[in-house]
């Protein structure tokens, strides 16, 4: 991989770079210092420097790692493309497009998301997560902003963390078995996309959140 770096970068900039070496050296050393020690030799950068630019830890060179996923999984789809695409298929694509660009580093991915386990990181592994969909849905086309907006985004992120727990154990040829699964919980995704869609439409049964939280605790017999 090509790594351009203007003559004097900055911190955030040395991180961008080296985001994509990561993973690869975190297979054999972990997201630990001799990781990025090893990215930024491969890149040209000074070690020292490119310490400075993942102060933040394992956490941060995952968050780094994740981000350039994001923006390669952006840059493989035209707007042209996607347009003749119905929603749920640029959803696939999309997930589809994400899963290939991991594929190549699997066992970084599964360190990585043993760290986002950890208890002390369970916020930061929710807000990847719902980055993770809210770029998805973005990218699909996805203007709302009312509840829906946020409902979408649970329900995706649902999905994809069940998809990465088939994806890190698939052996299957083109990862036909993770294609499944993950054609199956889109189906019911869109189900329920349709099914929020004619509750709306009823004018006698518009969704309230706080009327739903309620029945949740006092439910109607």
């Amino acid at each position: 991989m090509t790594i351009e770096l203007p003559a004097d970068p900055t911190l955030d900039e040395i991180r961008v770079a080296l985001a994509p070496l990561l993973p690869r050296q975190a297979a054999f050393d972990g997201w630990r210092p001799a990781a990025v020690d090893n990215a930024a030799r491969l890149a040209g950068v000074d070690p020292a420097i490119a310490q400075l630019a993942f102060a933040d830890g394992a956490t941060g060179m995952i968050d780094a790692w994740f981000s350039s996923i994001d923006t390669r999984m952006a840059d493989a789809f035209s707007a042209e493309a996607l347009s003749v695409m119905k929603i749920r298929e640029r959803i696939a694509a999309l997930v589809e497009a994400r899963l290939t660009l991991l594929a190549p580093d699997r066992e970084a991915l599964r360190r990585a998301l043993a760290i986002l386990a950890l208890p002390q990181n369970l916020a930061k592994s929710a807000k990847l997560g719902w980055r993770a969909a809210d770029g998805i849905w973005r990218l699909a086309g996805d203007t709302a902003t009312d509840y829906n907006h946020y409902t979408k985004r649970m329900t995706l992120g649902a999905v994809y963390a069940s998809t990465m727990v088939v994806f890190l154990d698939d052996e299957s040829e083109g990862h036909a078995d993770t294609l499944a699964f993950l054609a199956r919980r889109l189906d019911g995704v869109m189900r329920f996309e349709k099914a929020k869609a004619r509750l709306s439409a009823r004018k006698d049964h518009h969704f309230s959140v706080s009327r739903f939280i309620g029945r949740l605790r006092y439910p109607i017999v």
